[in-house]
């Protein structure tokens, strides 16, 4: 890893540590003191603005600890805590297999488990059901700096086996979820019955798209989010200052170079998974996806870009020769797992139904 990238993820993890804006705050407070000290008129007048910054950012910073320990204390992991490498990762397992696989979550983002909670419980009463907390989520801890998929993915394999939860599985992932759980399947194909890919993230349109600056508007929100909430500027609960590095270290990949250095390890290029069962589900257009299309400079680039990424999202398809194409609803868009939660139950529960009778 290049030096850049070493000392960017050291202070990623810095960052990340909810406590971290206490010793920033008194080390402003201190540099203000000292200049006061000195007795120049302008020395003064600096170190009192300094001091004044120093208590503002102390008194942000305990009210973020306070936040987070309020919520920590009123929302106890309702799943168990197993060790993943010297770290706690949070793993809900609910529901009774019955002879068929277990299904295993992964929301798009980087955000909790608890984000498909509703399609959780509702696969729960027909088969298990396991929603994990990637590192940096949830009830998790923030786990080590970089974040990859790479990385999570075998994080993902090692957590579900420390908390006894049993092969098969179906992985289930959706939007950049889609990419985790279609790598943890091509490494370990032995413990995987199945996959659904929920509109998953296919590498192409980050390699080869016309730029739009998401990704990376995306990471500066993050950080300034981790910012925002190291200091306390923010309402309501007590946001987490790791989900957001976790998220901004991970998105690191998002890019054209940052592809380039992880592709090898990340893409699941065609026929990775064999003839492992994959149900790839996705939308019948763009819909919902305007900003892709914002930067055409005519009708005929925007068409372009249009059938870019609709050709695009059929690419994991020839991951595997079992694979088969569900459309969604019409009318649906990428977030569709949301907005019709009873199909992308429906869909899963066929595919275990069709292993249970394949393997019975």
């Amino acid at each position: 890893m290049r030096r850049d990238g070493r000392v960017a993820n050291s202070l990623l993890a810095l960052l990340s540590r909810d406590w971290t804006g206490v010793p920033v705050a008194l080390v402003t407070a201190g540099v203000g003191g000292c200049l006061v000290a000195l007795g120049t008129t302008w020395a003064v007048a600096l170190g009192a603005v300094a001091v004044a910054v120093g208590a503002a950012l102390l008194v942000g910073a305990v009210r973020h600890l306070v936040l987070v320990a309020r919520e920590t204390g009123a929302r106890p992991a309702p799943g168990s805590l197993v060790d993943v490498g010297g770290h706690r990762m949070h793993v809900l397992g609910e529901g009774e297999r019955a002879g068929g696989p277990t299904v295993v979550w992964m929301p798009g983002g980087h955000v909790p488990g608890e984000e498909f909670g509703e399609l959780h419980t509702m696969l729960a009463a027909r088969t298990r059901s396991v929603l994990v907390d990637r590192f940096g989520t949830g009830w998790s801890d923030t786990g080590p700096f970089p974040r990859t998929t790479a990385v999570e993915a075998e994080e993902l394999l090692t957590a579900l086996e420390a908390a006894g939860e049993r092969p098969p599985f179906v992985f289930v992932g959706h939007s950049f979820g889609g990419l985790l759980v279609a790598n943890a399947a091509r490494r370990r194909p032995d413990l995987t019955a199945g996959l659904v890919l929920l509109d998953p993230t296919p590498l192409e349109v980050i390699a080869f798209a016309p730029s739009n600056g998401l990704v990376a508007g995306m990471r500066r929100r993050l950080l300034l989010a981790a910012v925002r909430h190291l200091f306390g500027a923010h309402r309501g609960r007590g946001g987490r200052t790791g989900q957001d590095c976790a998220a901004a270290s991970i998105f690191s990949e998002l890019s054209p170079s940052g592809l380039a250095g992880v592709g090898w390890e990340t893409v699941v290029y065609d026929g990775d998974l064999a003839d492992l069962p994959l149900v790839l589900v996705i939308p019948r257009d763009l819909n919902g996806g305007e900003a892709v299309l914002a930067g055409a400079r005519d009708a005929v680039e925007a068409e372009r870009i249009s059938r870019f990424y609709l050709r695009s999202r059929v690419r994991y398809l020839a991951a595997s020769s079992a694979s088969r194409l569900v459309y969604t609803p019409e009318g649906t868009g990428h977030d569709f797992p949301h907005e019709v939660p009873e199909f992308v139950v429906g869909v899963v529960g066929d595919l275990v139904r069709e292993l249970r009778v394949t393997s019975s």
